[in-house]
């Protein structure tokens, strides 16, 4: 995919970057695979706002994806790459011997009349899904499981991938696109490859009208506000740093730099052998 910029005609399309959906063969999705998306603006079950800045946006309709690649040792064929307005990655719609079309994230290199397989016989291919213990050591992989039959978890966006770094008893050591090295069961599945759309990072909004576009209302900083309205409200001396005793908060008081919201004392915390910042982990 290619990223296509515009003379700075007006301001905003100064720094605007757009994909330009040159790899797309399908415009419509298949419509027994899709659903439609209700809009909630940011509300509960009970009406009331518990998500801000939500709100409006384009109509969409939501792909019934395969994460779990449990047809195993049926061949299908790659029919067509399509846009998927849920997701940064791209989408390859499948077809099986059998007649049964699915929907699968597609990988760098995959293109149409390309054959995918998922099972422990599938050869190590862009776009085949087997077990960890079937993959070679130093490939890369997306979609990954963290428990087997549940669907794959990890390395799903635009340009993610994860690599296979060594295979101990039953569970493998997996690089995670963070640098984190973690240990996961090798009956867990996982898809050759990395996935597509690379050149995601690259797209620049460029203008409020797009952020509306997509669903995303204008939201005023706390820092900003009158003091009755946030935490950080109010003052003449405003401190992007918290200044002096105020430290810088939610509205609902909990702290928004530097706090780690993670459990001390977590069930998987024995599976992580590095932590994302390179330190190793000392499991008490």
């Amino acid at each position: 995919m290619a990223v296509k910029t515009y003379k700075p005609l007006t301001p905003s399309r100064r720094f605007q970057a757009v994909a330009d959906f040159s790899n797309l063969t399908k415009k419509k999705p298949e419509k027994k695979l899709v659903k439609t998306k209700k809009k909630t603006g940011g509300r509960n079950c009970y009406g009331r706002i518990t998500a801000r800045a939500i709100g409006g946006g384009h109509k969409q309709k939501i792909r019934t994806v395969d994460f779990r690649r449990n047809k195993a040792g049926v061949e299908a064929e790659v029919i067509a790459i399509e846009y998927d307005p849920m997701r940064s990655a791209r989408l390859a719609l499948l077809q099986y011997s059998d007649g049964e079309k699915r929907y699968i994230i597609a990988p760098v290199g995959l293109e149409i009349g390309a054959k995918v397989m998922s099972g422990s016989e599938a050869p190590a291919s862009p776009g085949n899904a087997m077990p960890l213990a079937n993959v070679p050591v130093g490939s890369s992989v997306y979609s990954i499981e963290l428990t087997p039959g549940r669907g794959g978890q990890i390395a799903r966006s635009a340009g993610s991938f994860a690599t296979v770094m060594s295979r101990d008893g039953d569970y493998a050591q997996i690089k995670m696109p963070s640098g984190e090295i973690r240990r996961i069961h090798c009956k867990c599945m996982a898809t050759i490859g990395q996935v597509g759309n690379t050149e995601h990072e690259n797209i620049v909004i460029g203008s409020a009208g797009r952020n509306r576009h997509r669903g995303r209302r204008p939201l005023t900083r706390g820092i900003s506000r009158n003091p009755v309205d946030h935490p950080n409200g109010g003052g003449n001396g405003l401190s992007k740093s918290g200044g002096g005793r105020q430290h810088l908060v939610s509205p609902w008081g909990l702290l928004a730099k530097g706090y780690k919201t993670r459990q001390k004392y977590k069930t998987s915390n024995k599976f992580i052998l590095v932590r994302r910042d390179g330190r190793p982990n000392k499991v008490k």
